[in-house]
């Protein structure tokens, strides 16, 4: 029987793993997070078969593009961090899609009505006036956000407690109609995640650099050390992500 591995080895492990890309198989057998009732690339690709232009905005590593079976004649994605830039494009490219360096920050740099399809998986914002812009009339948003306090208990662990709301689907709503877009579907499922070694808690850290901003494994040795005992002694860590479906129509 294998012995279990030691803290040191643990961190050590993850604190090296890379971290660009939206690849999550680093984690198979280490944790797990349930999926969204309406799966997200599914519903994604259906909608990118039957669009003639469409646009990924902040495409990551481009793993859930290059996932979708058939992309239209046009296709292009978006995506601002330089080493998910380099990864998007050896992934995209072949398929026959661009992949653009673009800030997050609007103005996209595209032309007005340029699609009938924008998607994005999990914007850092989303930013409404420019999807209208860039869309035909008649055209489609179709996006998956983080929810509201989304993995909160990760979150609270290391830093104590936190307003929880954070993203709130009725805002976001709010601005998508000011921008003229008609909401077509939108709503919040939460989600069990388990973590079973604290390797797994310091890669996932380490890649969704916004849960703990500040975040080093320096800084948090001593919380580390103290969950690390804790999930040897009882079990997974559990947390819930929130994810919401965002489906938008621009009148046409």
């Amino acid at each position: 029987m294998t012995a279990p591995r030691s803290f040191e080895e643990l961190v050590a492990e993850a604190d090296a793993a890379p971290t660009e890309g939206w690849d999550f198989s680093w984690f198979d057998g280490r944790a797990t997070e349930a999926r969204p009732s309406w799966g997200y690339q599914r519903s994604m690709g259906e909608r990118m078969a039957k669009a003639t232009a469409a646009l990924d905005v902040q495409t990551g590593g481009g793993e859930v593009l290059a996932g979708v079976p058939r992309r239209p004649p046009l296709c292009v994605a978006t995506e601002a961090w330089p080493p998910n830039v380099v990864k998007a494009t050896a992934l995209l490219h072949p398929l026959g899609t661009v992949v653009v360096a673009a800030p997050e920050e609007p103005p996209f740099p595209f032309a007005d009505n340029a699609f009938d399809l924008v998607v994005s998986r999990h914007p850092v914002k989303p930013y409404f006036d420019e999807v209208a812009r860039v869309l035909r009339p008649g055209g489609t948003y179709f996006a998956q956000h983080v929810g509201p306090a989304s993995a909160f208990e990760v979150v609270e662990y290391f830093l104590g407690p936190q307003h929880r709301q954070g993203r709130d689907p009725d805002t976001e709503r709010a601005q998508a109609q000011e921008a003229g877009l008609e909401i077509v579907d939108l709503h919040t499922e939460r989600l069990r995640m388990e973590f079973y070694d604290i390797g797994a808690v310091v890669h996932f850290l380490r890649k969704v650099i916004w849960m703990v901003p500040d975040f080093t494994v320096a800084k948090y040795l001593h919380r580390l050390k103290e969950l690390h005992e804790q999930i040897t002694a009882e079990g997974p860590f559990v947390a819930h992500s929130s994810r919401t479906l965002f489906e938008a129509r621009k009148p046409g």
